[in-house]
């Protein structure tokens, strides 16, 4: 994934995990920023609202993250794993 996009996003990084096609970073706020193949989890547009991480894990093709209430929000492929609404 190309990050020079969103390079002035990346400041006060947390931590970084990756897919095959992807990168997610959590800032110090908790919010998330994503780079990368939109099928992979380089596109959050889908819950980007609900999101204030704790801890972020991947799969080949997506991102799940634990938000601070507890709960679990995912994204990217959802034969990946990328749709926890179920």
């Amino acid at each position: 994934g190309d990050s020079v996009a969103i390079q002035g996003q990346l400041r006060n990084v947390q931590q970084i995990q990756s897919t095959h096609g992807a990168f997610a970073a959590i800032l110090g706020d908790g919010s998330i920023v994503t780079w990368g193949l939109p099928s992979y989890g380089g596109d959050i547009s889908t819950v980007q609202d609900q999101l204030n991480v704790q801890q972020l894990k991947a799969t080949d093709r997506a991102f799940a993250a634990i938000l601070s209430d507890g709960s679990v929000v995912a994204w990217g492929d959802p034969d990946w794993g990328g749709d926890s609404s179920a």
